[in-house]
């Protein structure tokens, strides 16, 4: 996780570059999850570097955008609220003291292994959005 002053399209260019060449370099494929949010778009590496360089990132990704208002993006805002409540819920005075204290957040939560104990199941979807799911007959 990363701390940047705003969150621009470049911003989010050099998070991806850094995590193909320095997270995971010797990858094959990165599988990327991310919100619609609209700096979240393979244009915006083409923005941040040169076509080659937008292009040779792109190719070590695999790029999967969460649906609005579903689970996925439940489980990332779960864990973005936790971030809030362990780390976030004071006065921080500047920039680097939040990079430091974000780092260490997520490094202890990451060791720690926390899990979401997800509990709306597939036969709870069936009920609540049966209006979604074709009627099977037997």
């Amino acid at each position: 996780m990363a701390v940047t002053e705003c969150r621009k399209a470049t911003d989010y260019a050099h998070q991806v570059k850094y995590l193909v060449d320095e997270r995971y370099p010797d990858a094959i494929k990165i599988r990327l999850v991310h919100d619609q949010l609209n700096t979240h778009r393979p244009a915006s590496l083409y923005k941040a570097f040169e076509p080659a360089e937008a292009q040779r990132l792109l190719d070590k990704l695999e790029i999967h955008y969460t649906p609005k208002h579903r689970s996925w993006l439940d489980m990332a805002e779960i864990e973005l609220s936790v971030l809030a409540r362990q780390c976030l819920n004071r006065r921080i005075p500047d920039q680097e003291t939040l990079q430091r204290e974000v780092a260490a957040w997520e490094q202890r939560r990451n060791a720690e292994s926390h899990c979401i104990d997800w509990r709306f199941t597939t036969a709870a979807a069936r009920i609540k959005f049966k209006r979604l799911y074709p009627l099977l007959l037997s």
